[in-house]
């Protein structure tokens, strides 16, 4: 979803089609209790805790398995994840997308393009006919386990791509909280005296059907989403693969709905930052040549940490695109992308607003019987700044206070 015309119609469109849309942006300091108490009444909530009832995240089995918020601080600590309050209290079922929130949703790949599975055989790239697959959009995904720390999910799916491709294929997908051996084995060492909640999404997609999943007919991606509750005092940080342009692509991909302002996006020898205030709506990618098993955000104002890391196969270089065009090359994809909300157009509103942290897997060239696996890892981290540089350096290679002076010097 490149093309800057239609971007700018869609997020216009899509901020009204989505339910009533919300005045202002959601205040800060909501606490998961508050949270929990609304999902209770609107949805069907399952609450994953550790031992000592500090890290806690709220799951959804209704609403596709997806996580809607966690927190580090028990009932009354501060909920992460963005909620859509308006459309989940309102019970409208929008065909187009269902924008619900939630810090970790699963979605399928690619969008646009030859091989799109959110657009019909000869339908235009636009709005009017694009509509997400509806079994990622609505309904539930049945539990197949629970457990205090973890809960499991199963999902059939049939779906037919632009080219008139059919993929039969089930989803298995795991979310579980996790501790800090999990969190050490990502590479992080979490200083004493810092609250954090750590969770992952271990999904899988299996071919079910009698035919292969080729390049010829298309392939499918399992693309996982993280929307977060944006503030002037946030900073999205990703770290990238330095080195030259004409052997590794361009840093960072920043043509999604226009190329983004230099004040909004810093790209520094290694290291991008891009502003998560949720006042400018723009996009930015970052190619598999390019990528890095981390991304993460600042608050400098709540002193919150927030990192994603996600599943690299080695030598994938195969990632679906998701243009909404006829594209040259269908397999050129980005594996991380960002999203940061705001006005479509002067003195519209937000669709949230909201800033998203995303990845992708490779493209699945998939035999009957075969299967693929992503992980998406989310973590928040809540302390001195002192404590929270040491774990931003060893996942972002940035310290705080760069982050903190990057747009605000």
């Amino acid at each position: 979803m490149r093309n800057p015309v239609w971007a700018i119609i869609f997020l216009s469109i899509l901020a009204a089609a989505c339910a009533k849309p919300a005045k202002a942006p959601r205040s800060r300091g909501v606490l998961f209790k508050d949270d929990i108490d609304f999902l209770t009444k609107h949805s069907k909530v399952v609450v994953l805790s550790d031992e000592d009832g500090n890290a806690r995240v709220a799951v959804n089995p209704d609403l596709q398995g997806r996580v809607m918020t966690s927190t580090a601080g028990g009932p009354d600590g501060p909920s992460f994840g963005w909620i859509n309050r308006e459309l989940l209290a309102s019970g409208v079922n929008n065909v187009h997308i269902n924008a619900f929130g939630g810090e970790d949703r699963f979605w399928l790949g690619p969008e646009g393009g030859p091989f799109s599975i959110f657009f019909k055989k000869g339908d235009p790239f636009d709005l009017d006919h694009w509509f997400t697959p509806p079994a990622v959009n609505e309904g539930s995904f049945d539990v197949v386990s629970r457990e205090e720390e973890a809960v499991r999910f199963k999902k059939a799916i049939r779906l037919v791509n632009y080219s008139d491709a059919v993929f039969d294929l089930v989803v298995d997908r795991e979310v579980k909280l996790l501790g800090g051996p999990e969190v050490a084995a990502l590479g992080l060492t979490v200083p004493g005296g810092v609250k954090m909640v750590a969770f992952q999404s271990d999904n899988s997609v299996t071919n079910t059907g009698t035919d292969p999943w080729t390049r010829d007919t298309g392939l499918l991606s399992i693309w996982v989403l993280g929307m977060f509750n944006p503030s002037p005092a946030t900073t999205i940080v990703i770290p990238f693969k330095p080195g030259p342009e004409a052997e590794l692509g361009p840093a960072v991909n920043d043509a999604y709905f226009g190329k983004v302002p230099a004040g909004r996006l810093i790209v520094k020898d290694g290291v991008l930052f891009f502003s998560g205030d949720g006042a400018f709506r723009s996009k930015i990618g970052l190619s598999p040549k390019r990528v890095k098993p981390f991304a993460g955000s600042y608050d400098a104002a709540e002193r919150v940490l927030t990192l994603v890391h996600l599943t690299l196969p080695e030598k994938a270089a195969d990632y679906v695109n998701s243009m909404w065009e006829v594209q040259e090359n269908p397999f050129a994809g980005d594996v991380v992308n960002s999203y940061n909300d705001g006005p479509a157009s002067p003195g519209a509103k937000p669709l949230g607003p909201f800033y998203e942290l995303e990845s992708s897997s490779p493209a699945a060239a998939l035999a009957p019987g075969a299967s693929i696996r992503h992980v998406h890892t989310t973590m928040h981290f809540q302390g001195d700044e002192k404590s929270l540089d040491m774990i931003a350096r060893q996942a972002l290679g940035v310290g705080i206070q760069e982050i903190k002076e990057v747009f605000h010097k």
